[in-house]
């Protein structure tokens, strides 16, 4: 974050250093919540959050987002004071843990500055916006265990994948030789329309600065605020919104961590007019030092979907509804066994912060870590640089960033 932004936006503010402020809450201790981003993500967290407040013993303190009217939303709905700057949040030593629900460009400074304030974290993927923000934040974490960070890639909840790659360790699937998953949507209108509200005035009830924070200083766009994730300044569109949920599921499974090499082709194929940077279609595939291939296929004018597959030598993994089957290829149908794995847990954000409040409170290990959160931003964030500059990139791992193969 540049002294200007800094200067604009946190004029005066001050924040706690000492990650020891992190403590271990006893079972029986209510945990205490800041919330930072109130948009529609934020608000589907608050309203998870709200429901698990007595099971849970839980509740939110702050909360925080550049739009005045998002914030009074949220606090209607929580009970949470509203805070403006959300440094004031990390400051307030009651909060044990914040959500970070902003978009994506803040996400490495959000992140940075509560683990200096010895706040736990729950980020919303991806980690970070960039390959380089992701491995400080991962480095960071690995250096303060007091901090729990769970990375918001709540399909990791569901026990499928840790349980598929168990199978794939044994043996089940034989020698794996390509994955393929997808996540597609079908928009009448325009794709990742938000739809700006009225109410908002810039100067008055919207910090347009606040928005921008880290990024390109532009003058106010109403589209660039409701929709950021059309824009390349904020997101990574399709890749760090979407693709990074599947990619994590299928890290998970086969026990990866970064690719070797990796080329994306894509789009504006439908949405010609569209205002967005970001393609409307796009399709990734990514080379693992194990000898396989990830596959990852997305649209937003077609729904239809892909299945999602391991495909080994000797057998074939197919994730369902309920968990995942492994049905044998024809010729090793007398060696290996069919498996049907019926899951546990789901894709749910009161698990995942459920998930976080057990490690908070009893070290129980986290569904997706800072680690699994960076290999799944090296993964869409080499994707996207390979999609934009119409290059083939390879993963120089001494340097831990892509580069032209």
């Amino acid at each position: 974050m540049n002294d200007v932004s800094r200067r604009t936006f946190l004029a005066g503010a001050t924040i706690a250093t000492a990650s020891s402020y992190a403590q271990v809450p006893r079972a029986n201790e209510r945990m205490r919540i800041g919330v930072i981003g109130c948009g529609s993500q934020g608000t589907a967290h608050m309203r998870a959050l709200v429901k698990m407040r007595d099971a849970d013993n839980i509740d939110i303190l702050n909360v925080c987002d550049a739009f005045t009217k998002r914030a009074e939303a949220a606090a209607q709905l929580t009970g949470g004071k509203i805070v403006k700057d959300y440094r004031r949040v990390l400051d307030n030593k009651d909060i044990d843990y914040v959500l970070i629900a902003s978009p994506e460009h803040w996400h490495y400074q959000m992140t940075m500055d509560a683990i200096s304030a010895g706040k736990h974290i729950y980020c919303e993927k991806p980690m970070c916006y960039s390959i380089e923000q992701a491995r400080r934040v991962s480095e960071r974490v690995a250096r303060t265990p007091s901090i729990k960070m769970q990375v918001g890639v709540q399909g990791m909840s569901d026990d499928s994948y840790e349980t598929a790659n168990k199978y794939i360790q044994q043996g089940a699937l034989g020698p794996v030789v390509l994955a393929q998953i997808d996540y597609s949507r079908n928009y009448q209108g325009d794709f990742w329309d938000n739809r700006v509200d009225p109410d908002a005035r810039p100067g008055e009830n919207l910090d347009w600065n606040a928005f921008l924070g880290p990024a390109r200083k532009r003058p106010f766009d109403p589209d660039r605020f409701f929709s950021w994730r059309r824009y390349w300044d904020y997101s990574g569109g399709i890749a760090s919104d979407l693709f990074v949920h599947r990619v994590t599921r299928m890290i998970k499974s086969l026990g990866l961590t970064f690719p070797d090499r990796v080329v994306a082709t894509g789009g504006k194929f439908f949405f010609k007019d569209s205002a967005a940077e970001i393609p409307d279609t796009l399709n990734m595939l990514l080379d693992y030092p194990q000898g396989l291939t990830v596959q990852l296929i997305s649209s937003m004018a077609n729904d239809t979907p892909v299945q999602h597959l391991i495909r080994g030598h000797k057998a074939t993994l197919q994730f369902t509804a309920t968990g995942f089957e492994i049905t044998p290829q024809r010729a090793y149908a007398k060696e290996m066994q069919p498996v049907v794995h019926k899951k546990t847990g789901a894709e749910e954000l009161d698990l995942h912060h459920r998930n976080l409040l057990h490690a908070i409170r009893r070290n129980e290990p986290l569904r997706c870590d800072a680690k699994l959160g960076y290999y799944g931003v090296v993964a869409t964030a080499m994707g996207n640089q390979s999609y934009r500059s119409r290059k083939y990139l390879r993963w120089d791992a001494a340097k831990q960033r892509p580069v032209a193969a």
